[in-house]
């Protein structure tokens, strides 16, 4: 790892003429010329080249784990320090297994096919005119996000492997991870020739940094903001960078008539209790009135220590399960920790009806034996990802073979779902003719 960690992130050379929004915005700018011409290269760059740099990122990464739990222990104990909550500091830990989760995660994206180039459509036309339509890395992409060191890792991988640079604002929250992960990436950039300002952060300008990130239209080619709501909305709001927003997860999960408990026992605990803080957690299980798997699905939630908040007639189900009353603000609310909201609907129509009043679009799952309950839930639920028979934890890049992910989007343009490294591409067309002119 570098011996002088600030002097990877090149601040004497970007420093404004005074603190604040002003001196953020020269600093930024100046950060953003560099991954400009960072991009430039990585543009050149062939597989073999990127991969080797993703592989030289796993390599230190896995020497220097010590020394990036060290760092992210700090970041622990401030939070703890500052009351925060227990699902954040779920969210901000690094330890080995998260570590060799970054590094697999690396690994993978090292074996994955390179996006760049690949032809999307092409043809020749009846003037001799030949036609391609490829993927091409989109430049500079800004990254704003908190709480989260191992999306520092995640991002700079997938922004390396599509071509790009990146700009990152992580976060004071985990101020000691990044810097600790942004220098072993930069150094080992340099290791294998490329350039360590495809990577950089703009932390030292904290909030200003990311305004000004927000600020820099023509500079940065599109931001991307994960976090919670109000970050999100912050960004997709203010920012004259166009943005690729990335939605907060108030998951729901429909169980059926038919669904039987053998099988929705095991998928609502690995939907809620396997990792309560992440986004593709269920928040809100829905409960046909005469699914008889009811009982032993609350019982089961319960015993697993899950708090439910639910609608008069859940109650009646839940029957000596202790349960609270839900008040209207539950059936909105990602909870991010070990609550659930819950509510009974008659039928699956009523199902549809509650999740198109109250989901963000990002993921919603049913469990059914009824193969027409299942093709109606698909075809008229209207989310980014949408689950039959299986956990809603399935909604994440690495789990789908993206290798990574950027963040889960919840719009509906090029990219929704899981950004992985196609999504991290843009398109242009290449024209070749033989003298062709226009008539």
């Amino acid at each position: 790892m570098s011996q002088n960690i600030d002097a990877s992130l090149n601040l004497t050379d970007v420093a404004g003429p005074a603190d604040g929004i002003a001196a953020a915005t020269v600093a930024v700018g100046k950060l953003a010329d560099r991954a400009r011409s960072a991009s430039r290269v990585l543009a050149r760059a062939d597989r073999n080249w990127k991969d080797r740099a993703l592989l030289a990122i796993a390599a230190s990464l896995d020497a220097n784990r010590a020394a990036v739990i060290k760092a992210n222990a700090k970041d622990i104990a401030a939070g703890r320090a500052n009351g925060t909550s227990d699902a954040l500091l779920d969210r901000l830990k690094l330890n080995d297994a998260r570590v060799d989760a970054l590094i697999a995660a690396l690994e993978e994206l090292a074996g994955l096919p390179d996006p760049v180039g690949t032809v999307l459509r092409g043809q020749t036309l009846p003037n001799g005119l030949r036609l391609r339509q490829v993927h091409v890395p989109m430049g500079v992409i800004g990254a704003i996000y908190e709480a989260r060191p191992n999306v520092t890792v995640d991002i700079a991988g997938l922004a390396l492997k599509s071509g790009n640079a990146v700009l990152l604002r992580g976060g004071s929250a985990a101020a000691h991870s990044n810097v600790a992960l942004l220098a072993l990436i930069r150094d080992a950039l340099e290791s294998v020739g490329l350039p360590a300002d495809a990577v950089a952060s703009v932390d030292a300008w904290g909030r200003d940094g990311a305004d000004a990130m927000m600020g820099a239209r023509g500079k940065i080619d599109v931001l991307i903001p994960r976090g919670g709501r109000e970050l999100i909305q912050r960004v997709v709001t203010t920012a004259s960078v166009p943005v690729i927003e990335t939605g907060e997860g108030n998951v729901h999960i429909y169980l059926d008539e038919s669904a039987d408990a053998a099988m929705a026992v095991p998928i609502l605990l690995n939907a809620k209790t396997q990792r309560p803080s992440v986004c593709n957690t269920v928040e809100t299980l829905l409960l046909n009135a005469n699914a008889k798997a009811s009982g032993e699905v609350l019982a089961a939630l319960h015993k697993a220590g899950v708090r439910l908040h639910v609608d008069a007639r859940a109650k009646a189900l839940a029957g000596a399960t202790p349960t609270v009353d839900a008040v209207e603000a539950d059936w909105d609310t990602e909870y991010m920790d070990l609550d659930l909201a819950v509510a009974v609907v008659d039928d699956l129509g009523g199902a549809i009806k509650h999740i198109r009043a109250h989901s963000t679009g990002h993921t919603e799952a049913i469990l059914t034996n009824n193969l027409s309950h299942a093709e109606r839930f698909i075809a008229e639920v209207d989310s980014a990802a949408v689950i039959v028979n299986a956990s809603t934890r399935f909604t994440d890049g690495g789990q789908l073979g993206l290798g990574a992910e950027v963040g889960i989007s919840t719009q509906k343009m090029h990219a929704r779902g899981p950004m992985g490294l196609r999504e991290l591409t843009t398109t242009k067309w290449i024209v070749q003719g033989d003298g062709h002119v226009r008539s």
